[in-house]
């Protein structure tokens, strides 16, 4: 098979879907790899490394123009739909429940795109939104210390205190891979962290690792409206697979928030948790404040560290690409956790939450293929 690695054009997203690692090991199970001329570079891997592992450099066009199969790290943009077509599959984050334009080239175009994140482990998790979620709750707390700083527009709290003086405050919504790499990295550095949850063997899993240094509560309005009066940080990262985020905190709720605190919600890319995060920010200009309160909505979180995530990405996707490779549309066939992946198709949406959240017709994929 014929396989794609463009240029991300996203706005600061220097994250490229393949190291050459990658493309050694799909070009020495026959396959023809296309990279994109400097598609690496923004994550340090240059040209002559995809060379030297067996791929083609290319101009922009030939790889979509040739490849069967478009790997990448982010949706495309409107720039790019004209080159979606239907003999072709896509394998990227779609998050298309939240990008209606680009659901909608999707479905005109009828090609076969398959989501990172909508895709089922045997064991129930989703490993290839796991990589990205980690880093993105890793990095959600180092962003929100720098907010607080007063330099930057916040109350100027440091988040683990020194002796003598209470360290900040930092609720976070959601417990799953990204809130619970948040709870750890906060509470590392110092700070009182309560994490807001409703799957009570989640909170027992995080008490428990966490040797009861991280506080469980089980999220309601009334204790999540409580906690947020005193909230000097808050990090949104609540997700259903392949849905829109629930408004778990609304701007009403937002408004009773100490002045200068900080809000980093996560969850942007599945449209956001947060009300008042109402709209996506980039990397050149992440914050903006609303009611006294900072906020930091940034979709691509990730692409700030490019190098760690290129790989965390590709180690977790490569298996998945190789078995595209060899297989086709047959390896959805074969695996229903892959087949999740698998959001249009021919013209349709083929994934239950996106057809939801985009009030569409929804077609089984099983019998689809």
């Amino acid at each position: 098979m014929i396989i794609g690695i463009p240029k991300e054009i996203k706005n600061n997203e220097n994250r490229v879907a393949l190291t050459p690692a990658g493309a050694f090991a799909l070009t020495k199970a026959g396959h023809c790899v296309l990279v994109e001329k400097g598609a690496g570079s923004g994550s340090g891997f240059e040209d002559e490394e995809y060379a030297q592992a067996g791929a083609s450099i290319c101009e922009v066009e030939e790889v979509f123009a040739k490849a069967e199969l478009i790997v990448k790290v982010k949706e495309y943009m409107e720039s790019e739909y004209a080159y979606l077509r239907e003999d072709q599959m896509v394998f990227t984050y779609l998050h298309i429940a939240n990008n209606e334009p680009f659901a909608k080239a999707l479905i005109e175009s009828k090609t076969t795109a398959i989501a990172y994140e909508t895709i089922v482990s045997k064991s129930g998790t989703l490993p290839l939104l796991t990589p990205m979620s980690e880093v993105a709750g890793r990095m959600s707390v180092q962003i929100g210390a720098s907010m607080l700083q007063k330099a930057n527009g916040g109350s100027g709290i440091l988040l683990g205190g020194v002796p003598g003086v209470m360290p900040a405050n930092v609720v976070v919504i959601g417990g799953g891979t990204v809130g619970f790499n948040a709870a750890r990295i906060a509470s590392g550095l110092g700070a009182q962290v309560q994490v807001f949850d409703i799957n009570a063997e989640r909170m027992a899993y995080i008490d428990d690792v966490s040797n009861g240094t991280i506080h469980t509560i089980y999220n309601n309005e009334y204790n999540l409206r409580a906690a947020l009066k005193e909230a000097d940080l808050v990090i949104g990262a609540v997700l259903i697979p392949g849905a829109k985020a629930p408004k778990l905190v609304s701007e009403d709720m937002v408004k009773t928030m100490k002045q200068g605190s900080a809000i980093v919600d996560v969850a942007i890319d599945q449209g956001g948790c947060i009300e008042t995060c109402d709209h996506t920010t980039t990397h050149d200009d992440p914050t903006f404040v609303k009611h006294g309160v900072l906020h930091y909505s940034v979709a691509n979180m990730p692409g700030a560290v490019p190098r760690t995530s290129t790989i965390a990405l590709s180690n977790a996707t490569l298996p998945y690409i190789l078995k595209l490779a060899d297989k086709g549309l047959a390896a959805l066939k074969e695996d229903a956790g892959f087949r999740k992946g698998l959001n249009t198709y021919r013209g349709v949406y083929t994934c239950q939450a996106v057809a939801s959240a985009l009030h569409a017709e929804y077609h089984d994929p099983q019998e689809m293929l």
